[in-house]
C-alpha cells in the first residue's frame, strides 16, 4: 500500500499542469489542497461553511442521475423553496469530465457561493482518485448521514469509496453486479433451449463456455462480439491490485487468461473482432446480429443493451426512467426487445457504477445530506426506482424482496425476474483488488493487446506497448524486473 499512499500525496495542480501539456494523460492523480501545503489548517473543511446556499451545483458526465433526481427527489416535492439546482454535464470523451472537474475543484475554495460544487459523481475505475483527497467529505462525520442510514447498502459499494483512513467518501443508489445476457433464439438453435436454468448449466464454467462457443460457430454464430466483451469478468476477479508495494505493475493471472481466451476466440472466428462501444459491437446486439451473448452489468442491460436491441430509436424523452406507458408503446415489437435472457455465466463479477460525492466547501450540506439519504438509502425510493427502471438499486432488503416477487418481471428480458440473479451475484463481489490506477491500466491493457488479437503484432510487442503506455501515463510506476 506504500505506493497507493504516495499517489494520495500528489496534487491536482500537477494534474492540471500535466493535462495542459500532455492532453490529459495523467488522469488518476489525487486532489490535494491547491497550495500544496501539508498544513491542515489551510485545508478546506466543513467548518468554513456558513449557511445554506441558494444554488445547488451537481456535476456529472451524463443525464442518468439528473433524470433520477428530477423524478424521485425534486418530483417528490423534497426540494426546499427558493433553491435552484444546476447540473453541469461534461461528457467522458477524452477524459473531459475529469479534467473539467479537477479544474473546478482546484478553484472550489475561491469560487463564489453560487458556483461552488456541492455534489459530483464518480465512477468505480477512478473513485479512489477523489476519495483519497481533501476535496471529498466524509458522508458520516461531515455530511451527516448515520450508520443506520447506510446499513442497508451493499458493503462493496461503501468499500470502493472508503479512503485510506477508513472514512466513507461517497454513496450510490445502485449496485452493479454482472450477468451474461444471451439471445434466446440463438440459444434455442445452439443449445436446444432458451430456458435460463438450462442455459446457465451450459455456461457455468469457462470450459463449458468455450465448448458452446465452438458449437455456436458451427451454426454460423459468434459467441462474443469482440475483444473486450469478457474483459471485466476476468479483470474484476483478479487476486491482487495492479500495483505491488514496490510500484511495479503486476499482470494478474486472470488478465493472462483473458488474453489467451480472446486470442483463441479471435483466431477461431468465435468473435466479430469488435471493440466496446464501436458500431459493429452495437449492431451485434440488434435484430441483425448473430452473437450469442454479451457480458453486462445492471446499467448495461437496462440501458445500453436495450437501446441497441431496438430497431427504431426511442422517441425523444421516452426512456426507461420516464413514462412507463410511453416506454411500453415505444418498445413493444421493436427490434429484439423481449428476446434476451440473462444467466450468471461462468464467473461472478461487477462492472462500473456511479457514486455521489459531497464536495468540500459546499454551502448546501443539509440539502446534500437529504439527497444522499433519499436517493441512496431510502428503501422505498430505491424499490420504486427498480420497479420503474428495472435497474438494480443499493438496498439489500429491497432487492431481496423484489427477487422473490412473482409479479416483478422485465419485459425486455422476456418476463424474467433478473433481480434475483443480480441479488445473488452481488453477494460475491470482492473489492480487495482495486487501486487508484484501475482506469488507465485497464484501458491500456485492452488497447495494447488489440493489435495482438488481430495479428498485427506478436505477444511480446503488445506487452511492451502496454508497459510503455502505462508508464507514460503514470511515471511513478515501473515494469517488474
Amino acid at each position: 500500500m506504500k505506493k497507493f499512499k504516495k499517489i494520495i500525496a500528489l496534487t491536482l495542480v500537477l494534474i492540471m499542469s500535466l493535462s495542459l501539456v500532455a492532453c490529459g494523460n495523467d488522469t488518476n492523480e489525487v486532489a490535494t489542497p491547491p497550495d500544496g501545503s501539508s498544513d491542515t489548517s489551510t485545508d478546506p473543511t466543513p467548518d468554513t461553511i456558513a449557511e445554506e446556499g441558494k444554488v445547488l451545483n451537481i456535476w456529472g458526465w451524463n443525464d442518468e442521475f439528473k433524470g433520477l433526481y428530477e423524478r424521485y427527489f425534486e418530483g417528490a416535492g423534497k426540494l426546499p423553496d427558493g433553491i435552484e439546482v444546476k447540473f453541469t454535464i461534461v461528457p467522458n470523451d477524452d477524459n473531459a469530465y475529469q479534467n473539467a472537474l479537477d479544474e473546478a475543484l482546484l478553484n472550489q475554495k475561491s469560487a463564489s457561493d453560487d458556483e461552488k460544487i456541492d455534489l459530483f459523481l464518480v465512477e468505480a475505475d477512478y473513485a479512489l482518485k477523489y476519495v483519497d483527497s481533501d476535496y471529498t467529505l466524509d458522508i458520516i462525520n461531515d455530511v451527516g448521514l448515520t450508520e443506520e442510514d447506510i446499513s442497508g447498502q451493499y458493503k462493496y459499494t461503501q468499500e470502493i469509496v472508503t479512503d485510506s483512513k477508513g472514512a466513507i467518501k461517497g454513496t450510490s443508489w445502485q449496485a452493479t453486479p454482472g450477468l451474461f445476457a444471451y439471445r434466446r433464439s440463438i440459444a434455442k438453435d445452439v443449445l436446444g433451449t432458451d430456458d435460463p436454468v438450462e442455459v446457465q448449466e451450459a455456461l457455468s464454467t469457462w470450459d463449458k463456455f468455450y465448448d458452446v462457443a465452438g458449437n455456436a460457430h458451427g451454426k454460423g454464430y459468434k459467441m462474443l462480439s469482440g475483444y473486450d466483451d469478457s474483459y471485466r469478468t476476468f479483470s474484476n476477479n483478479t487476486s491482487s491490485p495492479w500495483i505491488d508495494n514496490d510500484g511495479s505493475i503486476i499482470i494478474d493471472n486472470n488478465i493472462i487468461n483473458w488474453i489467451e481466451q480472446t486470442k483463441e476466440f479471435t483466431d477461431k472466428g468465435y468473435n466479430n473482432k469488435s471493440s466496446l462501444w464501436d458500431d459493429q459491437w452495437a449492431a451485434d446486439q440488434g435484430s441483425e446480429g448473430k452473437v450469442f451473448g454479451f457480458f453486462y452489468s445492471t446499467w448495461g442491460i437496462n440501458f445500453t443493451l436495450l437501446g441497441n436491441a431496438v430497431d427504431t430509436p426511442l422517441p425523444d424523452g421516452v426512456t426507461a426512467t420516464g413514462d412507463p406507458e410511453a416506454f411500453e408503446a415505444a418498445t413493444t415489437g421493436n427490434g429484439v426487445f423481449g428476446e434476451y435472457g440473462v444467466v450468471e455465466g461462468p464467473q461472478n463479477y461487477y462492472w462500473g457504477g456511479s457514486w455521489l460525492c459531497a464536495a468540500t466547501e459546499s454551502d448546501n450540506l443539509d440539502l446534500v445530506q437529504e439527497i444522499m439519504r433519499t436517493m441512496t438509502c431510502d428503501a422505498d425510493t430505491l424499490t420504486t426506482i427498480t420497479k420503474d427502471t428495472q435497474d438494480f438499486t443499493n438496498n439489500i432488503d429491497a432487492m431481496e424482496a423484489l427477487s422473490k416477487d412473482d409479479n416483478f418481471a422485465s419485459a425486455f428480458l422476456g418476463g424474467q425476474n433478473h433481480i434475483s440473479l443480480f441479488a445473488e451475484s452481488a453477494k460475491g463481489i470482492d473489492m480487495s483488488n482495486i487501486s487508484p490506477y484501475d482506469q488507465g491500466l485497464n484501458e491500456d491493457m485492452q488497447t495494447s493487446f488489440r493489435d495482438y488479437f488481430n495479428g498485427t503484432v506478436d505477444y511480446d510487442t503488445a506487452l511492451d506497448n502496454f508497459y510503455r503506455a502505462a508508464i507514460e501515463k503514470y511515471p511513478d510506476l515501473k515494469r517488474p524486473k
